[in-house]
């Protein structure tokens, strides 16, 4: 085999090689962000507010409820449990710490 074929062949190999445990390790986060995103989310019976911060900081949520006063609550960084996904229609950041 000539040089002129091969060397592509091998840059292609190095490069493929290279590249799997780059895209394996990417993946391996993706996950984690889907079954927690930030701000609002929903599983089939709950209501969530993940609050994503590298200071630590605590911050004022507008929460929307159905059939019921809406209500600003003060949550820490990561998940806050909100009530039931029948009961919770939504929640947002205000602008404001707490």
């Amino acid at each position: 085999m000539s040089l002129r074929r091969s060397l592509p062949a091998l840059v292609g190999a190095v490069a493929l090689t290279l590249g799997l445990p780059v895209a394996a390790a990417a993946s391996a986060h993706a996950p984690t962000a889907v079954m927690n995103p930030c701000g609002f989310y929903e599983t089939g019976s709950d209501a969530f507010y993940n609050h994503c911060t590298g200071d630590g900081s605590n911050v004022v949520i507008h929460v929307r409820v159905a059939l019921a006063p809406d209500y600003e609550r003060c949550v820490g960084p990561g998940k806050t449990w909100l009530g039931s996904a029948s009961k919770i229609q939504g929640a947002h950041y205000v602008g404001r710490t707490c």
